[in-house]
């Protein structure tokens, strides 16, 4: 199983970064030590003092493929649910400046919390499906997948030109604007429409 991530899909998250507006997918990933499940807390770590939180609608990858062709995309996933991409933004920060990669900034230990996966006809249309993150109760993120520069099917067909896509894959399809730092005491909760699939506390 491998996590694989998109930067840059919202354009206003774009914006609030400064980051130029991408022509094609911006492409990242994430090891399997990332993930974090059934609500488990997330231990805020010592070597970065800016953790963001990135609230992001997950696919999951249904049956292997490669070079899936756009229009037969929705074939490869039937379930979805809703995780946080945690970025250490100080050490992207600096590897940027310095043109190297960014790989510790979001892959370190327990930097993806999951959620639970559901059918789609569970959740919505994909095409205009609301998420948000609350902290502390309060709404800090709030996107419409209809917002996103490239569309679920857009992004698997693409993935599938460059990684053979195997079942249990999970793609997290970038986040909308509003990222900020998280702190030890911090409890989050995300939502896909007005479900709350993932709730748990930063240590």
């Amino acid at each position: 199983m491998k996590i694989l991530a998109i930067g840059r899909n919202y354009a206003e998250h774009i914006q609030e970064l400064n980051n130029e507006k991408p022509d094609a997918p911006v492409i990242f990933s994430k090891p399997d030590t990332a993930i974090l499940k059934n609500n488990a807390p997330f231990y805020h770590p010592d070597f970065s003092s800016d953790i963001h939180h990135e609230v992001e609608i997950l696919v999951k990858i249904g049956k292997e493929g490669k070079n899936i062709h756009e229009k037969f995309a929705h074939k490869y996933y039937s379930e979805i649910g809703i995780g946080i991409d945690f970025t250490a933004r100080d050490l992207q920060q600096k590897a940027k400046e310095k043109g190297l990669p960014w790989d510790i900034a979001k892959g370190f230990n327990g930097s993806a919390p999951i959620s639970d996966f559901y059918p789609i006809s569970d959740l919505g249309d994909l095409a205009n499906l609301n998420f948000s993150l609350k902290i502390d109760g309060e709404i800090k993120q709030q996107g419409n997948t209809n917002l996103m520069l490239f569309n679920f099917n857009y992004l698997i067909s693409y993935l599938s030109i460059f990684f053979t896509l195997k079942k249990g894959d999970i793609i997290f399809t970038g986040t909308p604007k509003g990222v900020g730092p998280v702190k030890p005491g911090n409890r989050l909760e995300a939502f896909i429409e007005n479900r709350k699939l993932l709730d748990f506390e930063v240590k």
